[in-house]
C-alpha cells in the first residue's frame, strides 16, 4: 500500500516541505477570495491578468512533478519540451473558464503533493534537470515551487504582500536573487543591506557602491522587480544622493 505520509526522512527537507505546503494554501486562499469576475483582472506581473498566473502556477505544480517522477522512476520526464511550450500553455491556460481554471490549480496542487509524498527517501537526492538546464537533486523541486506560490500569490494584488512570506522564505529568495546577480557580473556597485536583520549582499568594500537598505520583506521586493515602497538607497550617485532607488538587477 502507498504511504499516505511522506518517506522524506531529512528534517530540513521536512521543514521545506511544510514551507512549499503552506505556500500553496496561501495562494489558494487568495485565490478563492477572488470572484471569477476578478480573475480577468490585472496581476502585478505586466501583460499578465490573474488567470496567467493563476494557469502558470497550475502548470508549473505539473512540471515539477514530472521532475519528482522522473527521480522516483529514472525515466527522464522534463518540466517542458521548451520555454516556448511553456508560454503557450499559460496563454492557453489563461482562456479556460473560471471553473476550470480553479480545478487546473487545486488538480495540480495535490498531484504535486503525492508525487512529494510518495517519493522514497533515498530518491530525494536523484539528479534531475530544470527548464534553465540546471542539474540539481529532486530535494531542490521543493524550492523551486515554495517561490513560486509564495511570489505570485503577491501578484494576484489581492492584498497578500511580501510581509505574509515567512522569513525563511524571504532570506533565501534574497540570497538567490542576489547570488544570480553576481552570477551575471550585474552586481557591480551594488550593496543591499537588510536593516532587521544581519544580512548584506555585494561588495561592501566598495567606497562609491549605491546601498539599498530597508527591511527584509521590502528589500526581496524591490530585489524581485516588484516596487521600492520600505527601501531607501544611498550613495555617491546622482540618483542615489537624491534618494532615489535604483530599479533592481534583472532576476530571472
Amino acid at each position: 500500500m502507498v504511504a499516505r505520509t511522506d518517506q522524506a526522512t531529512d528534517p530540513d527537507l521536512l521543514a521545506a516541505l511544510l514551507q512549499a505546503r503552506r505556500g500553496t494554501a496561501f495562494f489558494a486562499r487568495k485565490l478563492n477570495e477572488l470572484s471569477d469576475v476578478e480573475l480577468d483582472g490585472d496581476s502585478l506581473l505586466p501583460g499578465w491578468t490573474r488567470r496567467h498566473i493563476t494557469a502558470h502556477i497550475g502548470y508549473n505544480a505539473r512540471a515539477v512533478a514530472r521532475l519528482v517522477e522522473w527521480a522516483a522512476t529514472g525515466v527522464e520526464t522534463p518540466m517542458y519540451a521548451s520555454t516556448a511550450v511553456r508560454d503557450h500553455e499559460i496563454e492557453f491556460g489563461a482562456t479556460l473558464s473560471p471553473i476550470a481554471l480553479r480545478h487546473l490549480f487545486d488538480h495540480s496542487a495535490v498531484h504535486l503533493n503525492v508525487e512529494w509524498r510518495d517519493l522514497p527517501a533515498d530518491a530525494w537526492r536523484h539528479k534531475v534537470r530544470t527548464i534553465q538546464g540546471r542539474e540539481v537533486p529532486a530535494a531542490e523541486t521543493v524550492w523551486m515551487r515554495t517561490r513560486e506560490v509564495w511570489i505570485h500569490a503577491v501578484d494576484l494584488d489581492n492584498g497578500a504582500t511580501f510581509s505574509d512570506i515567512p522569513a525563511p522564505v524571504l532570506e533565501r529568495l534574497l540570497a538567490d536573487i542576489t547570488g544570480a546577480w553576481k552570477t551575471r557580473g550585474t552586481d557591480k556597485g551594488l550593496v543591499v543591506k537588510v536593516t532587521d536583520r544581519d544580512l548584506t549582499f555585494g561588495d561592501s568594500s566598495s567606497a562609491s557602491a549605491t546601498v539599498v537598505f530597508g527591511p527584509l520583506a521590502a528589500v526581496v521586493e524591490w530585489a524581485a522587480g516588484r516596487g521600492s515602497n520600505g527601501v531607501t538607497a544611498a550613495g555617491p550617485g546622482t540618483a542615489a544622493a537624491n534618494g532615489t532607488v535604483p530599479a533592481a538587477p534583472k532576476w530571472i
